[in-house]
């Protein structure tokens, strides 16, 4: 049964754990119940099932309300994040009062985290936003054909440099995220993607997010998942990236992957998932590489298979899923 959706309540709010200038603190998560990104009336990127988490008609009062229920479950957390379901400095998502109040309530936090869409990023909009304020860009990747044909994110590689630029010349701190594996990219073209566009976001960002693409429900990602057309990535892969980027790039390198270990989200033989997730998490604490080599299992044979059978292929479907169908349809 669907439940109506309550504009006046956040979409969710949890605590966990995060770095703050060098130190392990408790942070405090919020997604905002909003309007909706603006690109996803345009047109929307293929992977991005968060229209599910918006309504259309939200005011300004039900945001108040929403930052309101936060505040009475806030317990002086040193972090706070506060996302939408696109750009937190669009008017139409968070109207300007709604920003205020909400940079006033948590003026004395630490680190008070938003995400936005570059195009939001303007000389106007930094002049109002507080020091100790971090601006999370999506990059997602930093191929301009990848972003355009296979993210469809509606924006380039240049214009989040130039948001990044623009946010670190403010006095502000810079949290970019990478897609790990956007469709129609083999999962050895997406490892170098991964790398690559870590090196080019280096220069702008104080942190990098790899985030391993987990198939949201109601997607074009998800049609093409369900044919067999689609693995996510290997929690290998994912590893490999951040050994490749460590000591090669100056910022912190973290991961917290959403759905990792299902089918939907980055997942090895089932086995080690955990284990190897642990310790992609104790890396992102303590950037020490030997975090990543504590964990091994016989399945890093079959992901090395699975990546020699898609170059010899030429294809970025599932093809370990279509040799155990062929299997059972041979018998």
């Amino acid at each position: 049964m669907n439940r109506k959706k309550d504009a006046s309540q956040p979409e969710a709010l949890w605590k966990e754990k995060d770095m703050a200038f060098g130190k392990t603190v408790d942070a405090m998560v919020l997604i905002l119940r909003t309007n909706g990104c603006s690109w996803a009336t345009e047109e929307g990127c293929t992977m991005c099932g968060y229209a599910g988490a918006s309504l259309s008609g939200v005011t300004s009062d039900d945001l108040m309300r929403q930052t309101e229920t936060a505040l009475r479950k806030y317990n002086g957390e040193k972090f706070v994040k506060i996302y939408t379901s696109g750009s937190f400095l669009d008017d139409n998502e968070v109207p300007p009062e709604v920003r205020s109040r909400i940079f006033e309530a948590f003026k004395d936090t630490e680190r008070l985290l938003f995400e936005s869409r570059p195009e939001y990023i303007t000389g106007d909009a930094l002049t109002k936003i507080p020091k100790n304020v971090t601006v999370a860009l999506g990059l997602e990747s930093s191929d301009d054909e990848v972003l355009r044909i296979s993210v469809k994110k509606g924006f380039t590689p240049a214009d989040s440099r130039n948001a990044g630029l623009m946010i670190k010349k403010a006095g502000l701190t810079v949290r970019t995220y990478l897609l790990l594996k956007p469709p129609y990219l083999s999962e050895r073209d997406a490892i170098d993607d991964a790398v690559s566009s870590a090196m080019f976001a280096d220069e702008f960002s104080d942190e990098i997010s790899l985030n391993p693409v987990n198939v949201q429900r109601f997607t074009p990602l998800e049609r093409m998942w369900k044919r067999g057309d689609y693995r996510p990535p290997w929690i290998w892969s994912l590893t490999e990236v951040l050994k490749r980027c460590s000591g090669s790039v100056g910022s912190r390198l973290m991961s917290s992957p959403s759905g990792g270990g299902s089918q939907r989200g980055v997942h090895n033989c089932g086995v080690c998932d955990k284990d190897v997730l642990t310790s992609i998490e104790r890396f992102s604490f303590s950037q020490n590489i030997k975090d990543l080599e504590a964990v091994s299992c016989d399945c890093t044979g079959t992901w090395q298979r699975s990546m020699e059978s898609e170059a010899l292929l030429g294809t970025a479907s599932d093809v370990m899923r279509a040799a155990v169908n062929d299997l059972a349809i041979r018998k």
